[in-house]
């Protein structure tokens, strides 16, 4: 009875053989097929293997022969490159909030999408990363309940916590869970954020998603303007730094020409710069007045400036001047 199970399930074995132990470079011969089935508990002549991947072509499951001596088969589409699994596998290393454990787990299904043949190769060749990675596991799961939320248009609701110094999860609220309607999901500075539409705030409200636990789409429907505020996604993403709310601001800047990168990293490549002809530029660009845009401004020193706007001035000296207070 197995035997015959096995035969029925013959074509998908094979392509599955071929699909993951073969590309251009490592076609598999006759012979070895017959052998890779045989391990399956698959029994097949020569003949059939021939019209078996004939059939397989014939139904849109492309089998690529290599003439040689003898013919020899692979499978050359994959999905995916290896030098975009080689980003893929650079990126889950690379990300904090990736756990050790479930980054290893990845790892291992990334390369396989290679197949036998190059994942080896990928495994080995793999960049250790000086990441400090979060230990919370449930935010796989998290990521998934927004999204269902999202998707539906459902409220959403958790407990969020805070760490104390001794690593102890601190719920605000005093445990009491928020409900929210979630608008988006951003990943910025290695961490996975929850942006939200408040009522109250008539403004976006964020969250760590690594800090939320018991996370639950619910049964209530978002508002229709926390739906329409999903469109505004990319400008919001452009000018908050950090994560951190705070007064928004389109502000106007004067910056040595060197840092034409730099601009160009924060606030995207259709920004609209214009050459002072003495190496400076100056641009203009929504903000979000806040100490972490404030920090980012100060890493510059004298070669970015902020201009014509005095709010935004005087909130920059206070906070120069409270760094200042705050070296012994």
């Amino acid at each position: 009875m197995a035997k015959q199970f096995n035969q029925k399930i013959k074509l998908m074995k094979l392509y599955e053989i071929l699909k993951q132990n073969t590309d251009e470079n490592n076609p598999m011969s006759t012979y070895e097929i017959i052998s890779k089935l045989y391990e399956e508990g698959i029994n097949v002549e020569r003949k059939t293997v021939y019209e078996d991947i004939k059939t397989l072509n014939e139904n849109g499951y492309e089998v690529m022969t290599s003439r040689e001596k003898t013919n020899k088969y692979y499978v050359a589409d994959r999905n995916f490159s290896v030098a975009e699994l080689r980003i893929l596998l650079d990126s889950v290393q690379a990300a904090s909030f990736i756990t050790p454990k479930k980054t290893s787990e990845m790892v291992d299904k990334i390369a396989d999408l290679a197949g036998s043949k190059k994942a080896e190769l990928l495994k080995q060749n793999i960049v250790k990363f000086d990441t400090t990675k979060h230990s919370n596991e449930m935010i796989y799961y998290n990521v998934d309940s927004i999204n269902e939320a999202i998707e539906k248009n459902k409220l959403l609701s958790f407990r969020y916590f805070d760490y104390d110094v001794k690593l102890n999860k601190l719920y605000r609220r005093n445990g009491e869970k928020y409900k929210v309607s979630p608008v988006a999901l951003i990943f910025t500075n290695d961490n996975y954020y929850l942006v939200t539409f408040s009522e109250k705030y008539t403004n976006f409200v964020h969250y760590r998603v690594d800090r939320m636990d018991q996370v639950q789409v619910e049964k209530e429907d978002v508002s229709e303007k926390a739906t329409t505020k999903r469109e505004q996604m990319p400008k919001y993403k452009n000018k908050i730094f950090d994560m951190y709310n705070g007064k928004n601001k389109v502000a106007q800047f004067i910056a040595d020409n060197t840092l034409v990168d730099s601009v160009i990293d924060q606030f995207g490549e259709n920004l609209v710069m214009h050459d002072k002809k003495d190496g400076t530029f100056s641009f203009k660009a929504n903000v979000t007045m806040s100490p972490t845009f404030f920090a980012w401004l100060a890493s510059f020193g004298s070669k970015l400036k902020i201009v014509g706007d005095d709010e935004l001035i005087q909130k920059y000296k206070e906070f120069l001047q409270e760094a200042i207070n705050n070296v012994d």
